[in-house]
């Protein structure tokens, strides 16, 4: 299968991309840099010069590939609505250049936050995430004849090289010389290893039916006082509970979102796809140094 890929040499897609390479696929990774574009060729794939605000030329390459794996997002919280309003261009365009092919259109999502402690599944789409609106909008793309197919992340997705959210929460902690959670510390935060991800998502693109939606979760919900406690040890200093508003105040939105409870399963997306999560646990990886520069695994 021809397989274009956004977001290719990302920190998801420069695992996915081996990943299609070894099952066979031939991959086409979006580029931005000359950089960008030599790791892609080192990895084995062949290169598409571009952004996400090029769409004729994003919609050129889906008419030519057998499958779309969207990865790429503009992560900027600072003006989020702007990155709404690009993602949704995007889609769009993919959505119109598989119309009535049936290949598959595998795009990035998040965890629906449910905000009473339930577990979020894959069947959960009501959700104060804009991004579950864009997910239920391109999904319905069925209807089109599209093989539109959801792929949710946990808001973890980690490893050696990972400067995500647990990256940033270390860096809060060592510069304030302590390691925060908020209240209790038992509200809980899924994670995956970025290994398994990459493997779901290459098990996605040849099992999941169109209108799935698959749930990249290693973790159900990891207590928030656990992981700060990981972190502390891998600094050397100590641990403390502190108001959300404090939380907020040293971390920005993603110590809003670690006050948050955000439990999630990915129960039916093992089941559909026959995947189980195999890598190391965030606990491990942050035991193991991932985020301080000790480690030597990925």
């Amino acid at each position: 299968m021809r397989v274009f890929v956004t977001g290719a040499t990302g920190w998801i897609g420069s695992a996915v991309v081996p990943e299609l390479i070894s099952a066979g696929h031939e991959v086409v990774g979006l580029s931005r840099s000359d950089a960008g574009a030599q790791r892609l060729t080192e990895a084995g794939a062949q290169v598409v010069r571009g952004d996400l605000g090029d769409l004729d030329i994003l919609e050129v390459a889906a008419a030519d590939a057998d499958g779309v794996v969207h990865l790429a997002f503009i992560h900027d919280f600072t003006r989020f609505a702007v990155s709404l309003r690009v993602e949704l261009s995007v889609l769009s365009t993919f959505v119109e250049a598989l119309e009535g092919s049936g290949r598959p259109l595998l795009f990035a999502s998040g965890i629906p936050s449910l905000g009473d402690g339930t577990v979020a599944t894959e069947r959960d789409h009501t959700s104060a995430n804009p991004r579950i609106e864009l997910e239920t909008q391109t999904l319905d793309a069925v209807n089109q004849g599209v093989g539109a197919v959801a792929t949710r992340f946990a808001p973890t997705v980690h490893g050696v090289g990972d400067h995500g959210f647990i990256a940033h929460l270390t860096a809060v902690a060592a510069k304030h010389g302590v390691s925060a959670y908020v209240g209790d510390g038992e509200n809980r935060w899924p994670a995956v290893h970025r290994s398994d991800v990459a493997r779901m998502i290459g098990l996605a693109l040849e099992k999941a039916p169109a209108g799935t939606v698959c749930q990249a979760v290693g973790e159900q919900g990891i207590a928030t006082r656990t992981i700060a406690d990981a972190i502390g040890r891998s600094l050397g200093v100590p641990t403390a509970s502190v108001t959300a508003e404090q939380m907020t105040e040293r971390a920005g939105f993603i110590g809003t979102m670690f006050g948050a409870d955000l439990p999630a399963s990915s129960t039916l997306t093992q089941e559909i796809l026959g995947w189980t999560p195999v890598g190391p646990t965030l606990i491990e990886d942050i035991d193991a140094g991932a985020y301080t520069g000790l480690s030597a695994s990925t």
